[in-house]
């Protein structure tokens, strides 16, 4: 779904305004431009923006692919779930009580939307991580 870009948390009004200068208008575009590192770090040297931050929003664009999910990300967040594989992780039946302390039992969703929620979470996890820096060699 195409949502706009003011739509990620934490993102200010400069960065919308360089992501927008470099084509990116809305969150599907966001992620298929900043899914892996190597995109990531050259859209850090087009626009500014720290891959830190540029994965910590392409991590939150995934979570707003989730069928049925938008309406609960801010509060999934909140509670430490913040990537596809944070999600992945998540027993449903936890995550369902989690969510029924958070918000009550009117308000929360079904055990089988936070099921099906999980289900697409290893489907939808294209986000790559970074590789850790590989140690320079000394030579002696």
């Amino acid at each position: 779904m195409y949502r706009t870009l003011e739509y990620l948390s934490g993102i200010s009004d400069d960065d919308v305004r360089r992501l927008r200068a470099v084509g990116i208008h809305h969150t599907n575009q966001f992620l298929h431009r900043a899914s892996l590192d190597i995109d990531r770090r050259r859209l850090f040297k087009k626009s500014g923006i720290s891959t830190e931050r540029l994965i910590e929003f392409a991590h939150q664009c995934t979570l707003l692919e989730v069928s049925g999910m938008e309406r609960w990300v801010p509060l999934v967040r909140r509670l430490g779930i913040n990537s596809m594989q944070d999600l992945r992780a998540q027993d449903a039946g936890d995550l369902h009580r989690k969510l029924i302390e958070a918000i009550g039992l009117a308000g929360a969703p079904s055990l089988t939307d936070v099921q099906y929620w999980i289900s697409q979470a290893t489907a939808l996890d294209i986000v790559e991580e970074p590789e850790p820096a590989r140690p320079v060699p000394i030579i002696e």
